[in-house]
Formats: structure tokens, C-alpha cells, sequence
């Protein structure tokens, strides 16, 4: 019913930024909150940021500061502004969201996921 599309992941180096995006693709749903997971290897996916509908956003202590979640409801779309990014944040990103369905009824979704690698 409804697909998450992830792009924006790739290679940069220390200290650099990244702009990844996630668009929801379907019909017959109303988007709830959206937000963004991280799993690097031989770790435990973790929560890095999410957003309400109306805009209010939580962030991990990690990465608080230095990424900025962002989304346009019009577009179903959500964004992780990342920056001063080091070795530690490379992983793979997977956009989340929760939204409900034509029944009014809440599910979950995720995305593909993309790789984001944070090497000199």
C-alpha cells in the first residue's frame, strides 16, 4: 500500500555533509511520524531522528547538533540534513514511518535502506 523510496547515501569524508531523502509512494493513507534508523555493522539498529506531522522532532545525542530532520507533508517526504559527519556515523539508513490506511488502521514501514560511508 505503501513504499519508501531512499536516496542521497554515498561516500564522503570526515567533516562533510549529506542530504538524504525518502518519499512515500502509494495511496489510500495519511502519514503519522516519519523518521530515520541507522545500523552499522555488528551493531543494533538505532533510532537517529524523527518528526511529527506537525513538525515536532527528536534527535539521538549522537547526532544531535549536527544532523537537521526536516519534512514536506505536501509531498510525503522526509530529509536528514547530516553534517560535520565522522567514521562513526557511516552505516545504512533506513527511513521509517508510521501512517494510517483507508480501514484506520496504524502501520509501519520502512525503506530499503542506503548506505552512507563516512571515510578519507
Amino acid at each position: 500500500q505503501v513504499q519508501l523510496v531512499e536516496s542521497g547515501g554515498g561516500l564522503v569524508q570526515p567533516g562533510g555533509s549529506l542530504r538524504l531523502s525518502c518519499a512515500a509512494a502509494g495511496s489510500g493513507f495519511r502519514m503519522n511520524a516519519m523518521g530515520w534508523f541507522r545500523q552499522a555493522p555488528g551493531k543494533e539498529r538505532e533510532s537517529v531522528a524523527s518528526i511529527t506531522v506537525s513538525g515536532s522532532t527528536n534527535y539521538a545525542d549522537s547526532v544531535k547538533g549536527r544532523f537537521t530532520i526536516s519534512r514536506d507533508n505536501a509531498k510525503n517526504t522526509v530529509y536528514l540534513q547530516m553534517s560535520s559527519l565522522t567514521p562513526e556515523d557511516t552505516a545504512v539508513y533506513y527511513c521509517n514511518a508510521h501512517y494510517i490506511n483507508t480501514f484506520w488502521r496504524d502501520l509501519e514501514v520502512w525503506g530499503q535502506g542506503t548506505l552512507v560511508t563516512v571515510s578519507s
